[in-house]
């Protein structure tokens, strides 16, 4: 480089090989919400619609195996029944209905709560015991015990705007985790209704890449990987956020890094400078941005794979219309900023994507809700 020529930023990786022309499985009226794959019955996908409408598929038949409508107005968020998938719930305005998949001749839901006060953004159902989470506009997550039919608990008082997602922690039995609009990340000990520590990805980010989307960071979806896929692997989440970065984290890592004054000092709502410390506390993270050949627009969803070796892979979608395959495995110990070598796959769907997920099995394993009525699926790794 001659002398005075200013410092060039580091070449984007060239895009890796798309897969081939997706399958096309037909079943709504209106733009796609929400997927889930079977992981007892492999092959088996259910989808949710603005419509109203819950479709179940079989990959290994041509057609639609049945719907259901769950109700008049558009189902945000599907998730099945820890241990037992033949109970689907679904999220509808502020309701959450449960539905019995033998009982397609009546399609009477088998239970019904209505706990939260704003609009339910995602649901979710703890692989460890019987509580459902529910995760609202107003910032608060619902904890609802499915067993004794009652509110158990309500996450507030941390996330100041929308809560967009919630996941429980497969290796903690009272843990959770929840991201906002706010650009906020709370990990939670819902049993105490208390954060063991909160991220705010707004005050920690100081711009990356000078074409990194400026979009505020906030937090649109959170993937945990489930029980059986954390062998051998660390304790992680996976984010996705509004300025179009992905980051895996280690949460582990990240509790144990928080200093118990920082933690003493947050619990006891003292000065807003002890919450600012959480920030401060940080484990292992491992950021996918634009010089990792990572997303233009916010990032709308994550999941960790299902096929193959699982929890290997993180795949996200985002408001750019790319789905993204990575290989974060080998390089969460590398730093903060991974800069070559993650990204395995990038597929171009020519719509924004609202939902993925994965199914585990060795074809047409990644399944893509976008913003139109038909869902997409491809083969992949």
């Amino acid at each position: 480089m001659a002398d005075g020529e200013p410092d060039r930023p580091a070449a984007r990786p060239p895009p890796p090989p798309p897969p081939g022309k997706p399958r096309r499985l037909k079943g709504h009226e209106a733009a796609l919400t929400c997927c889930i794959a079977s992981r007892a019955r492999p092959g088996v996908v259910v989808s949710s619609a603005e419509d109203g409408r819950i479709c179940f598929f079989d990959l290994r038949c041509r057609d639609l195996l049945f719907s259901v409508e769950a109700g008049k107005g558009p189902v945000s968020s599907i998730c099945y029944k820890g241990g037992n998938e033949d109970v689907v719930y679904a999220a509808l305005g502020t309701e959450i209905v449960g539905f019995d998949v033998h009982m397609a001749s009546s399609w009477k839901p088998l239970e019904t709560y209505n706990y939260n006060k704003d609009e339910i953004n995602q649901i979710s159902f703890s692989s460890r015991s019987t509580f459902l989470a529910a995760a609202d506009d107003s910032g608060d997550v619902k904890i609802i015990d499915t067993r004794q039919k009652c509110l158990y608990k309500t996450l507030r008082s941390v996330h100041t705007s929308i809560c967009s997602s919630v996941q429980f922690l497969s290796w903690r039995t009272w843990g959770a985790i929840s991201g906002g609009l706010d650009s906020k990340l709370a990990m939670w000990d819902f049993s105490k209704g208390r954060p063991y520590k909160v991220i705010d990805f707004g005050m920690t980010e100081t711009g990356n890449s000078s074409n990194q989307c400026f979009n505020p960071a906030f937090v649109h979806s959170i993937a945990v990987p489930e029980e059986d896929m954390s062998i051998g692997l660390n304790k992680i989440c996976a984010i996705a956020r509004g300025d179009g970065i992905v980051e895996v984290i280690d949460i582990e890592s990240e509790l144990a890094n928080t200093s118990s004054k920082a933690r003493k000092g947050f619990n006891s709502r003292s000065s807003g400078k002890a919450k600012e410390n959480l920030n401060e506390c940080q484990g292992k993270r491992l950021r996918l941005d634009y010089a990792s050949g990572g997303h233009t627009a916010a990032v709308s969803c994550v999941t960790f794979s299902m096929f193959g070796e699982r929890g290997k892979f993180v795949v996200s979608g985002a408001n750019d219309a790319l789905v993204k395959l990575w290989d974060w495995s080998q390089h969460l110990d590398a730093g903060q900023d991974c800069s070559s070598g993650p990204l395995l796959m990038c597929i171009n769907t020519k719509k924004k994507v609202n939902w993925i997920c994965t199914t585990p099995t060795d074809s047409e394993n990644l399944v893509v809700c976008d913003t139109s009525k038909v869902m997409k699926i491809y083969t992949v790794g």
